[in-house]
């Protein structure tokens, strides 16, 4: 075996969360490691978040051709996969290469290295043979794959993951997709918009199971609406492949050319070492304190801690072990306003807890509720404009608990009720705001009148 190497920090993954940090202490002059067994940059800008939404970006132009008739006359559009999809090669993952992440972070000062890296002991980690000492300690920034679901016959055929769908040059004439969480609704709708027979099928009893109920009620309604079907509440017993799939649940026997699973992920975290450094394997996340501390010379962020499986949540756990790790007294991590958005159409925006959340906290919940399509902005932009505010509030403190917009722009408004949750801005002092007419934050007054509040 080789020498060890020594170093301060290793931070073991670098995906946006741990890219940012091992990026940051560097420049901060921290003799910092990072040790990435994949792309530099992880899930989010290679098959995640950048290259699903530069698809969806695609549909919505499509879908917005389609309301055209109704407002300005006859418009017509011939999709092409080939459009957007070439834009993922070229633009988005240039190929699938790190070169330019992995560039800016050795520019920065970080030793990176290749390979897969595993704890042996408090501050140790081995990559190939080589054991890399950190005086300091090492942060966990390991991420997830995509779920393996337990279905007989399933790992037997040619299924796709969203790793899978971003890579796809011609897109098949139907499409099943198992999961009716967000990754299933985004690519669903996205997917039918080119033309394809798409199929969800959700264990679930609702679509986007998470969010609030009318929610999951009004993107059923809009994409049975647009000729996607919608199977809820279904146990799938059997998936097999003959030149196509067939998907059994019951008496329900699903066909399509094509599969996505779109099920959820899970960590990676079963083959890192941890029981070198006295935590389980086997848990299913990796539990850190409020400075993002895991245990002695151990600190975890992103996915692997629980907190939601977002680049901003990994961005700001990042920030916070940051401050711990250079020795500055800073905010602690607080979970209360997570925002997280659904970039369907109607696009969800979210934050804070729903009301059946806040009511099994024992809160005593008020809610506020406002139709999107009754406020001046609905009305004046007619097609499309299906929406609603919900608010949630604890009536004891007379605070803002939570939030969801669902509607046109709802990933952006969502980030005024944010900023109300997260600073603890009483709804009065969010009412008396001057808002510019009209624009869709006329229904957000609105669902703080019915809050009353």
């Amino acid at each position: 075996m080789s020498e060890p190497v020594a170093c301060e920090v290793i931070v073991l993954g670098l995906g946006p969360g741990g890219q940012m940090l091992a990026t940051k202490l560097a420049e901060a002059g921290v003799d910092t490691v990072g040790v990435e067994m994949h792309l530099v940059g992880g899930e989010c800008p290679f098959y995640g978040c950048t290259p699903t939404k530069l698809l969806i970006r695609a549909s919505h132009l499509i879908g917005a051709v389609g309301l055209a008739d109704r407002l300005a006359g006859p418009a017509t559009v011939t999709p092409e996969w080939s459009r957007p999809a070439s834009r993922v090669t070229e633009e988005a993952t240039k190929g699938w290469t790190d070169d330019a992440n992995a560039e800016a972070v050795q520019k920065a000062g970080v030793r990176l290295v290749r390979g897969h890296g595993r704890l042996t002991a408090p501050g140790v980690v081995e990559v190939d043979g080589v054991s890399y000492v950190a005086s300091q300690g090492v942060v966990l920034n390991t991420g997830t794959e995509p779920l393996v679901l337990p279905i007989d016959g399933l790992s037997d055929t040619p299924y796709w993951t969203n790793r899978d769908i971003v890579q796809v040059t011609e897109l098949p004439r139907s499409l099943a997709i198992i999961g009716g969480g967000p990754i299933g609704c985004e690519l669903a709708q996205a997917i039918s918009r080119f033309g394809v027979e798409v199929t969800i099928i959700e264990a679930a009893d609702r679509l986007l199971a998470v969010e609030e109920p009318e929610t999951s009620t009004l993107l059923t309604k809009i994409f049975e609406e647009q000729g996607i079907a919608v199977h809820t509440g279904v146990e799938i017993s059997r998936v097999s492949y003959d030149d196509g799939f067939t998907i059994t649940a019951g008496d329900l026997t699903i066909e399509a050319e094509r599969l996505l699973v779109a099920a959820g992920r899970s960590n990676n975290i079963t083959d890192i070492g941890l029981d070198a450094v006295g935590l389980d394997p086997e848990a299913p996340v990796v539990e850190t304190d409020e400075r993002m501390r895991a245990g002695d010379k151990l600190w975890a962020i992103g996915d692997i801690t629980g907190k939601g499986r977002f680049t901003h949540v990994s961005d700001y756990q990042a920030e916070v072990a940051l401050g711990d790790l250079l020795g500055e007294a800073g905010p602690l991590a607080d979970y209360r306003a997570v925002s997280r958005v659904t970039f369907t159409e109607p696009e969800v925006g979210s934050v804070g807890l729903t009301e059946e959340q806040a009511t099994k906290q024992g809160l005593d919940v008020r809610t506020g509720f406002a139709d999107i399509t009754e406020s001046a902005r609905g009305w004046l932009d007619g097609a499309g404009n299906e929406g609603h505010i919900k608010l949630v509030a604890d009536a004891s403190t007379g605070l803002l608990v939570g939030a969801t917009v669902a509607g046109p722009t709802g990933g952006d408004l969502i980030a005024l009720l944010t900023l109300a949750v997260h600073a603890k801005v009483p709804p009065a002092t969010v009412r008396r705001m001057h808002f510019a007419f009209p624009t869709y934050h006329g229904a957000v007054m609105t669902a703080l009148d019915d809050l009353g509040l």
